[in-house]
């Protein structure tokens, strides 16, 4: 992420989902912004479902570092969990390497789609140390009990603020784990399970075993954050029984735990919820064959985190569209007066991404200040639209989706090092094509024009002359 001028943001708003509230920001620590999300569980490819959380909160993290703070942002890797033992043992194959092969597959799916790196990214397995302490220290506060090898937290102990994040009744609490041998209470939840034949186990006080989801995402988030840190970031489908577990043992081990709990909504394919029990997964390697990468962020990070994603063609079509509308008025300017920086953020930009990130209202902005950007062109005001261009680019940076970015120009052909040649040869070739046309050979026009597209390059005529990007496929 490129730095940009100085803004501080002092009115920084964020829906809390444990008040239902849109709070304003307050970091624990002065200029130190913390994050922990909850990344994935790797028992199988991306989709664009699983990716959209890890882009939220890209952008969340763009903003707050815009906004003048030290952004930690956690971002863990489940890879142990029942689905991920069962996959591989289906598959034929070592639940690690299994774990690693679809981890791989994630961070590539992150880099792809433009997500600056975390400042770690901690993986369960790593940090059984932690997690056993977590339990000692519950059972030394009552609020958890051992039992045939099984560790378990007591819901009926913590019963006064068990269900504040999810709004669940602690009478009603069902944690979908099933009767349990040596649970006292069936509202209680699986802290460490005992050692099954053929499964991976550590030892522990209480026998060999393995841990349970929900405790592995409190050991990991107090140990690179602390005990009370500002952010809980993931999607919403984790609110309970995940999250509100992860608070649970948290508060009842003495962590103040999050501040803020955030969560994103989900992408839907006809009207459901995308998951790969329903079978209606869209994977980002599929997806990337058909879009650019830039193109399918716009498409995910533009609407607010908490509305629903209908995916559809005819809406990442649009999306499509209307990118390349911002990617075009930017080359428009470069081509006429050069080299364009980055410039100020204005109010209205500013205001929306303050309003719990607003980002509909964000990006209305950029397209504002692009229409006005394209009459300064038209109107010989190359000043003005060199302003307005600066504008554009450091919003669309902190969406992480600046066409004349590094990442992003190596796939328009904007780049300075692999593009220099092919910018050469396509630019003679438009010479050719603008020569025939101007001597009314429409046909040999049309040639070079259709040849640079079978190549992967799309030619558009704007007012200042011809202009190409590399389309993706």
């Amino acid at each position: 992420m490129r730095a940009h001028p100085y803004h501080r943001s002092v009115s920084l708003h964020l829906y809390d989902t444990a008040t239902r509230t849109t709070r304003e920001f307050h970091p624990s620590r002065d200029g130190v912004a913390s994050i922990y999300v909850c990344g994935a569980t790797v028992q199988g490819p991306p989709h664009v479902g699983h990716v959209r959380s890890g882009l939220n909160f890209d952008v969340l993290r763009r903003w707050l570092q815009h906004s003048g703070y030290d952004v930690r942002l956690i971002r863990n890797v489940t890879d142990i969990e029942d689905k991920i033992l069962t996959k591989a043992a289906e598959a034929g194959r070592p639940w690690w390497e299994w774990a690693a092969t679809y981890e791989r597959a994630f961070e590539s799916a992150y880099d792809r789609l433009g997500c600056l790196p975390p400042s770690a990214t901690p993986r369960a397995t790593g940090h059984i140390t932690q997690m056993v302490e977590l339990i000692t220290r519950l059972i030394e506060r009552g609020h958890a009990y051992a039992a045939g090898g099984d560790v378990y937290f007591s819901v009926a102990s913590f019963a006064q603020q068990y269900g504040r994040l999810s709004g669940q009744r602690p009478e009603e609490v069902q944690q979908g784990e099933g009767a349990l041998a040596g649970k006292r209470d069936p509202r209680d939840f699986t802290l460490w399970k005992a050692a099954k034949p053929g499964e991976p186990s550590w030892p522990t006080p209480w026998g060999e075993g393995r841990p349970g989801w929900h405790l592995e995402c409190s050991a990991m988030a107090t140990t690179y954050l602390g005990g009370e840190f500002d952010i809980h970031g993931g999607g919403l489908d984790l609110v309970f029984p995940h999250h509100e577990n992860e608070r649970a043992q948290s508060a009842a081990a003495g962590d103040g735990f999050a501040r803020y709990w955030m969560h994103n909504a989900w992408v839907t394919a006809s009207g459901e919820k995308m998951s790969k029990s329903l079978g209606n997964t869209l994977t980002i390697e599929s997806l990337l064959q058909r879009v650019r990468p830039a193109e399918l962020r716009y498409y995910l990070v533009t609407p607010h985190y908490r509305s629903t994603v209908e995916f559809s063609d005819a809406g990442m079509d649009e999306a499509i569209a209307t990118y390349r509308r911002i990617e075009s008025f930017l080359r428009r300017v470069v081509q006429r007066t050069g080299h364009v920086g980055y410039g100020t953020v204005p109010g209205e930009f500013a205001a929306a991404m303050d309003d719990d990130l607003s980002t509909p209202q964000a990006i209305a902005a950029v397209h504002t200040i692009v229409r006005e950007g394209n009459t300064a062109l038209d109107e010989g005001d190359d000043a003005a639209a060199r302003e307005a261009a600066a504008s554009v680019r450091t919003m669309t940076d902190l969406f992480g989706l600046d066409p004349l970015s590094e990442q992003w120009s190596e796939e328009t052909g904007t780049g300075d090092a692999a593009h220099r040649a092919l910018k050469q040869l396509v630019d003679n070739l438009l010479e050719q094509r603008q020569k025939a046309r101007a001597e009314r050979d429409f046909a040999t026009a049309d040639l070079v024009r259709d040849r640079l597209l079978e190549a992967g390059v799309a030619v558009e005529d704007t007012p200042d002359g011809p202009m190409w990007t590399l389309k993706d496929g």
